[in-house]
Formats: structure tokens, C-alpha cells, sequence
């Protein structure tokens, strides 16, 4: 079974959050989903990009590294969106990462090294007329298109958080289809 580090979207660590990390935790997984924003969640994206905003970029991101820097190597990084931003540097960059979850999100590779790590397995997913993940998708095939470990999943439909099942973007069939896939890959590793 894997070693997940799972990070919140904007919204934050919220109920459907949770849930995801539980469900995962079920199929015999080890789940640890910090909560970067001390317990605050956002009804909307905007909020909680103010509340990003106000409490830094870099703050927010350093809460994120050292929750990673008490766990040790071996983990599987994931990102809900937001969450991405943190999940993808630490897998490119860390040594003894074994994969990565990118939900609803995906930078360039280039942001964080020269290229995808050679044998590292990732997932990304996201939702063909959301319009966030539209803005990444370019980055998400380019990635998909550099390494045979990459797999792109690419739903019908425009929700971002669609995952998430206390807001309203949630889909339950493509969010089945989503973990379906997730443990998979978790049960791959």
C-alpha cells in the first residue's frame, strides 16, 4: 500500500476533502491531508485566493514543505487544484518520491527542474470545459507526452472540483471514475 500526501484546494481542507483522504484510507492506504489554511475554509475560489493573497503564496507553500519534511520519502504527492501547485514541486524535486496525483491542475514541468523525473508515475485529471483546468491543459499533455509513466484523464463536462463532494461542482460519476483510477494507480505502486 502507498504513503499519500494529500493537499487541499483553495477552499481548503473541506468535508469533501476529508472524504476523498477517508476513501482512500479504506482501500488500505496511508492518507495525510495537512490542513494548510489552520482550519479556514471558502465557500468560493475567490475567497480563497484572497485569503491565499493576504497570507502569502510562500507561506502558504512552506506549511505544505513541512508537512512533508515530517513524514520522510517514500510518499506518493498529490494536489486537489491548488494543491497541485505544492504536490508537483515536492515529487519533481524530492528524492525518494514514488508518484503523483494531480487533480484538476498541472503546471509545466519546467516550473520545478528540466524535465519529469525518469520513472516516476503520475496522474493527472481534470474536466474538458473547466475552465481553470483549461489554462493547464497544454502543460498536462505536454507532461502526458514526455514519459510513458504519465497518464492524462480528461472527463466530459465543465466542474473543477468535481472530486470534492461537499461543493457544488461535485459529479459523482466522474468522481467514482476519478478514485477508481487513483487507487489503481496507488495499488500499482
Amino acid at each position: 500500500m502507498a504513503e499519500v500526501l494529500l493537499y487541499h484546494h483553495i477552499q481548503g481542507l473541506t468535508d469533501g476533502v476529508r472524504a476523498f483522504a477517508d476513501e482512500l484510507r479504506n482501500a488500505g492506504h496511508t492518507v495525510h491531508a495537512p490542513d494548510l489554511f489552520e482550519g479556514r475554509t471558502f465557500a468560493g475560489i475567490e475567497e480563497g485566493f484572497a485569503f491565499v493573497r493576504e497570507t502569502g503564496f510562500d507561506a502558504i507553500r512552506d506549511r505544505g514543505t513541512a508537512a512533508a519534511d515530517e513524514l520522510g520519502s517514500d510518499l506518493v504527492y498529490a494536489g486537489f487544484s491548488f494543491g497541485v501547485t505544492i504536490a508537483q514541486g515536492l515529487a519533481q524535486t524530492r528524492p525518494g518520491a514514488r508518484g503523483a496525483l494531480l487533480l484538476f491542475s498541472c503546471l509545466p514541468v519546467s516550473e520545478f527542474g528540466e524535465s519529469w523525473p525518469d520513472g516516476m508515475p503520475v496522474q493527472i485529471h481534470g474536466k474538458e470545459d473547466d475552465e481553470y483546468f483549461a489554462e493547464d491543459l497544454p502543460a498536462a499533455r505536454e507532461l502526458a507526452a514526455s514519459t510513458p509513466d504519465a497518464e492524462l484523464f480528461i472527463y466530459p463536462g465543465g466542474q473543477h472540483l468535481f472530486a470534492d463532494s461537499s461543493l457544488g461542482d461535485f459529479d459523482p460519476e466522474a468522481s467514482a471514475l476519478l478514485m477508481e483510477r487513483v487507487k489503481a494507480f496507488l495499488g500499482a505502486l
